[in-house]
């Protein structure tokens, strides 16, 4: 046979790359038919310029790919086996026409997908000039040739049998590391530990591990809506238990218990997402009472911890948990960076080994060599000197966050808020109707949430369909500069007020 014209790109791969590709196009167009055998490699070399050996090389790729058969002295012929479109009208003989007929071929059917859960896309926050977002930690404070130090020492100690295999709950310098904070900031003994990628895959492990198709976990109504997504992924039913000014109504949830068969409840308890409330240690020791009556077990949201300003923070619900039913999650998200996909869980050995065994179904491990940096940044009290500067600036933007609400108090907005102890945020109530708001603060490069976003779709309280209830922000204050803080919320209050 004649050889199939190719066209050599001088700027594109190798040249026998190319020559592989074109035959490779040609046999599925149907151009080369299925048992056509080929020019010799000594005139397709002469034909095409280039180097017998070249020839050789592309030739010798399509037969490993299985395209074309190699006989001894009888050349190279196509593949009988490949399933050539037999349909294609013989008058097309150009390359490209045959292309067209078989991408049309294949056009002419579209498939519905089963997806069983549709994940919306995830958003870039790095698109708006003025960040509002509750858990956005200050990256120009981090203390990046500190922890760089950190991490070439643990390479240069590297013991390279953690790089295989194994040790999925994580990395035991980095359990030390933690379990020893987490007893000296915290008043938690962590007898078991594992290590996660982040809070979000702690939480998708919990739900996975307790929660069938269908049965139920309680949620306040006002949320956190990743954790939600993630309870929905694994086939929960969600319940969502009233609120008040100071967290979750125990009424309710004992309402709730006694209707529905819960098995897990969530809570942020020492900084209500989104409302910022702490709840009580009255609450707490009701609402631990109820589970343990009702058999539910808890599970902890504890992703601030450190940003604590009025006074000292409660310690965990589980520092105090005698029936085991206490499952506590944390994140170094918050503290470091989104990026490090950094959480962990602690909680009773026997929920434990259950957990451990769908993290390494899930993806084995994290990343050994951070984990190793962290360490090591730990270990030499780097991690607990930044928590110490964070938690100073993080309380300066919120004191200035105060003193610009209460400016606008003063000149007649109809302001309402409760500054909270502590955390990365305010719930404020402007007093007029929000739903509007995220829309237009986008077209001025704002991020910021509203209280139509922290409901879920089922949930039974609440309030989107009435736009006199929803009157709440969240305004992050940590994520960016006390001027910037300024100038998004003078935008935000023109935007609510024009």
């Amino acid at each position: 046979m004649n050889p199939i014209p190719v066209e050599f790109c001088g700027d594109g791969p190798a040249r026998y790359l190319q020559l592989a590709r074109a035959i490779r196009r040609a046999i599925k167009t149907g151009e080369l038919s299925p048992g056509t055998k080929l020019s010799s490699a000594r005139i397709m070399a002469q034909a095409y310029a280039l180097n017998r050996h070249t020839v050789m090389n592309a030739l010798q790729i399509l037969v490993a790919e299985g395209w074309l058969e190699s006989q001894e002295r009888s050349g190279y012929k196509v593949t009988h086996s490949l399933p050539i479109d037999s349909s294609l009208r013989p008058d097309l003989t150009l390359s490209k026409h045959r292309t067209v007929a078989v991408a049309e071929r294949y056009q002419t059917r579209s498939f519905n997908w089963p997806i069983v859960y549709a994940a919306q896309a995830p958003l870039s926050l790095s698109d708006y000039r003025y960040n509002f977002a509750g858990g956005l930690p200050d990256l120009a404070e981090f203390p990046f040739d500190e922890f760089k130090r950190a991490m070439g020492s643990a390479c240069q100690r590297l013991d390279t049998h953690l790089l295989h295999y194994g040790e999925v709950s994580g990395v035991p310098d980095l359990k030390t590391q933690i379990t020893a904070y987490l007893a000296k900031a915290r008043g938690l003994v962590a007898n078991e530990l594992l290590v996660c990628n982040g809070s979000q895959e702690a939480l998708f492990l919990i739900a996975k591990a307790f929660i069938g198709e269908g049965e139920c976990i309680a949620v306040e109504t006002l949320g956190y809506p990743p954790a939600r997504k993630a309870f929905i992924a694994c086939g929960a039913s969600l319940v969502d238990i009233r609120q008040d000014e100071y967290g979750l109504c125990v009424e309710d949830l004992a309402k709730q218990l006694r209707v529905h068969p819960i098995k897990l409840l969530y809570l942020t308890p020492l900084h209500q997402y989104p409302t910022t409330v702490t709840l009580s240690m009255t609450r707490r020791m009701q609402i631990y009472q109820l589970c343990y009556e009702h058999g539910v077990a808890i599970i902890e949201d504890d992703y601030d911890h450190e940003f604590h300003y009025r006074c000292q923070p409660i310690a965990p619900m589980a520092s105090d948990d005698p029936a085991g039913i206490v499952v506590y999650v944390s994140t170094f998200s918050k503290l470091m960076f989104a990026g490090a996909r950094l959480g962990y869980i602690v909680c009773s050995n026997s929920i434990m080994s259950q957990l451990t065994a769908l993290k390494q179904l899930v993806n084995h491990k994290n990343d050994v060599l951070t984990q190793l940096g962290v360490a090591q940044w730990m270990k030499e009290g780097g991690f607990e000197r930044h928590a110490k500067r964070m938690t100073k600036l993080y309380k300066n933007n919120y004191q200035h966050l105060d003193r610009l609400l209460q400016a606008y108090q003063a000149q007649g907005y109809p302001i309402r808020y409760d500054k909270p102890d502590g955390g990365m945020a305010m719930w404020v109530d402007m007093g007029v109707n929000v739903n509007q708001l995220k829309e237009k603060a986008k077209l001025s490069g704002i991020y910021v949430q509203t209280q139509s976003e922290f409901y879920f779709e089922h949930s039974t309280r609440s309030l989107r369909g009435d736009a006199s209830q929803n009157t709440h922000i969240r305004l992050g204050f940590a994520g960016q500069s006390p001027d910037m803080l300024a100038k998004g919320l003078q935008i935000i209050i023109d935007i609510l007020y024009e």
